[in-house]
């Protein structure tokens, strides 16, 4: 997904502000298709983004970055590609240039939370930490600018004066940002204290960038039109609203706002068209119900544990299962369109040794596996331990393994269902390449399994205790290096 390099336009807009557990992709296309020009979402956190890989999910049609443990971190699509706000948590200017680098593509632009107060952002010195670090702001804004062709901004809340906001907002113009977004309240401030829009006012007119004002969903903001107002008494290029639009998205549209059931079922398809996580589905729910909660949706709602009980409460089933039963067709053929590999021994161009197999754990005596084997002739032959590199495809969720051994690469064409049986079907190739004993039952000389078999009649005295090339001891130790390897290889991928 490629983002032509216009800058995005801040002037005279209505956005969705970045709010967390909010902000995920169900919601931005809500508020896109009630009227917003601009979303962006809820804040993510440098070092999470930097572990993450972008993966294209032909299945959904959407870009991911998937973290290490396979969770979706961030999930965009091309409805949104020209108009969605990346919100960075970061305090440190060469980690935010990675991030930005990492989604420019993906992305219409870059913000910065500055404004945050929650715990969960000041602690690492992000979010309205950095307030009191005008130094860093003008680091990491600086090296932004410099470093992404995508239009950087970042989100503040004022100062306890208006002198120091002033000197800081300017400061912050003078890095090259594109749009500076103002919550008028104070770092210590809550929804329930007033929005100072006076200072926000003072900021508009001393800036010649444009100026998003925020804040204003508690005194202010209830429907479209109290959105031009509260933009006016600000003086603000733009205005940006929260709450008011996770309560009922459609606080965007012209015409008025829609009743909230329809609201919530169309949030609904959404969540499922996209395969977003029912927890997240539902938590963005109950924001929109509020004091509805204790009604019999509410309920349902509250007692749901899956997305299609989810779809249940809100009368979409039927919805649910044709969705579901599409995306599992598009799954399937695309999986129909790898060719299946041959069962002979081949090696690519990069140099990888493949085979077609699989693991089969029937066909192997109690814990005596192909890893196993291949770490003990790793160790008999003085080579460094075997290192494997598994990756997930999210098309379905199935692994692939490649092991290297001696400086060599070895892969199963086949996929499984686990990382385990994947890294498992990796070893079995280097083996039979190597025409290594592999532990199989029916095998000529199964010494790895036969010790294991006479283990537990031997004593301390019997010479056959002596020598095995793994003893029982040997055996924990290696079972301890497998384990401990597996973590991180995962981190690693």
């Amino acid at each position: 997904m490629i983002v032509n390099n216009l800058s995005l336009c801040y002037h005279n807009k209505l956005i969705l502000a970045p709010m967390v557990r909010v902000g995920t992709l169900p919601m931005r296309l809500l508020a896109l298709d009630y009227g917003a020009d601009i979303v962006y979402c809820e804040e993510l956190i440098d070092l999470k983004m930097l572990q993450c890989k972008r993966v294209v999910n032909e299945v959904l049609s959407t870009v991911d970055f998937v973290a290490p443990d396979d969770r979706v971190v961030f999930r965009t699509c091309a409805r949104e590609q020209n108009k969605v706000v990346f919100q960075l948590g970061t305090s440190d200017a060469e980690r935010a240039l990675a991030v930005a680098r990492l989604v420019e593509n993906d992305v219409a632009g870059i913000d910065v939370n500055m404004g945050c107060p929650k715990e969960y952002s000041t602690k690492g010195g992000m979010g309205a930490a950095l307030l009191s670090d005008p130094d860093k702001i003008e680091k990491i804004l600086s090296t932004l600018v410099k470093g992404t062709h995508r239009p950087v901004t970042c989100k503040i809340r004022i100062l306890p004066s208006l002198e120091d906001t002033l000197s800081l907002v300017k400061r912050i113009e003078r890095t090259g940002i594109a749009a500076i977004a103002v919550h008028g309240r104070k770092r210590e401030e809550r929804p329930q204290h007033p929005v100072c829009c006076e200072t926000i006012k003072a900021i508009a007119e001393t800036l010649s960038i444009p100026v998003i004002a925020n804040g204003g969903s508690h005194d202010h903001i209830q429907r479209y039109l109290d959105i031009e107002d509260f933009r006016q008494t600000t003086a603000a290029s733009s205005v940006m609203v929260a709450r008011a639009a996770m309560w009922n998205p459609s606080v965007f549209l012209k015409e008025g706002l829609r009743p909230l059931e329809e609201v919530m079922q169309k949030y609904i398809r959404y969540a499922v068209q996209y395969d977003n996580h029912y927890t997240n589905t539902k938590y963005c729910l109950c924001q929109m119900l509020r004091e509805q909660l204790e009604s019999p949706q509410g309920r349902l709602l509250h007692a749901a544990q899956s997305s299609q009980e989810i779809c249940e409460a809100f009368g979409l089933s039927t919805f649910y299962e044709e969705t579901t039963r599409e995306l599992d067709v598009r799954r399937a053929e695309l999986l129909a369109r790898t060719p299946q590999e041959a069962r002979e021994q081949v090696e690519d161009d990069c140099g990888v040794i493949k085979m077609a197999v699989k693991f089969d754990r029937r066909a192997y005596p109690p814990q005596i596996t192909p890893k196993m084997c291949l770490l003990e002739w790793c160790r008999r032959e003085k080579l460094a331990q075997p290192v494997y590199e598994t990756v997930q495809r999210p098309l379905d969720r199935l692994f692939c393994s490649v092991v290297t051994v001696a400086e060599q690469k070895y892969q199963s064409t086949l996929w499984d269902k686990s990382k385990k049986l994947a890294e498992q079907a990796a070893a079995i190739v280097c083996l039979r390449n190597r025409g290594l004993p592999e532990g199989r039952l029916n095998e000529e000389s199964p010494t790895l399994h036969k010790r294991k078999r006479e283990a537990p009649d031997q004593d301390s005295g019997d010479s056959r205790a002596q020598k095995p090339a793994l003893s029982g001891e040997l055996f924990k130790k290696t079972l301890v290096a497998l384990e401990s390897g597996e973590d991180s290889l995962l981190e690693g991928r």
